[in-house]
């Protein structure tokens, strides 16, 4: 059982000032407002039309700050936070004209939504959340993935942001390219030194998100580039 007390405007709408209210044991702070708009459906404390959203993208269309930030606002909510990734021209030292994205888009997607939830567990009054990614080629200047959070005080918004993108740069298989003014030529990591002719040369891929994986190439018949991309 829960205790659920009232105070000021709420208490007016609900008529009363507290009451006793009978959940499961587990309960989210959603289902509980939501048991209790059940109890007390007065206009004023029924949010459905505005219930608690995802909003999540990825595709290789140029993105819009005003068109994510507008998918989060919310009557309620009297902030909106919003983080924009843009391309810089610069790294390690090197000149930059654009980065390549590429995403493994169905994972991707998943993890996003779990990230979402991870967000509402942490802090309960999130209200809507909005998370674009643009893959392909993404000019300098331009953004490249942009998270949009409401909420109805700004530090839970402020902290829900940063923890997305933060999150999301870590567990998310998305995979960034730096290239330089020559489209051709990647700023990534040095080609792997040739080995004698005949020899076999085991490889680890370290860019799978939180994976470890072993292969075994051919070095006679595959070059240091396309070694780094398998």
């Amino acid at each position: 059982q829960v205790v659920a007390l009232y105070f000021a405007r709420s208490a007016e709408l609900a008529g009363v000032r507290s009451e006793i209210i009978s959940v499961p044991q587990q309960l989210t702070s959603l289902q509980l407002w939501e048991e209790i708009v059940k109890r007390h459906p007065s206009e004023a404390m029924n949010e459905s039309e505005d219930e608690p959203k995802d909003f999540i993208k990825l595709n290789c269309e140029k993105l819009s700050a005003d068109e994510v930030s507008e998918l989060v606002i919310s009557p309620c909510c009297g902030a909106v936070s919003l983080f924009i990734g843009t391309t810089r021209n610069n790294f390690e030292g090197k000149k930059v004209i654009h980065l390549e994205y590429e995403a493994y888009s169905s994972m991707a997607e998943a993890e996003i939504k779990k990230i979402c939830r991870d967000v509402r567990q942490k802090w309960a009054s999130i209200k809507h959340i909005a998370v674009h990614h643009r893959l392909g080629l993404v000019p300098v200047t331009e953004a490249s993935v942009i998270v949009a959070v409401s909420s109805p005080h700004r530090v839970a918004s402020l902290e829900a942001v940063q923890y997305c993108i933060n999150t999301l740069k870590a567990t998310v298989p998305i995979w960034k390219k730096p290239l330089g003014a020559v489209a051709s030529m990647s700023l990534g990591p040095a080609p792997l030194p040739a080995a004698p002719i005949g020899r076999e040369r085991q490889t680890t891929d370290i860019r799978s998100r939180g994976q470890l994986c072993l292969r075994t190439v051919n070095v006679n018949t595959v070059s240091a580039r396309q070694l780094y991309a398998l």
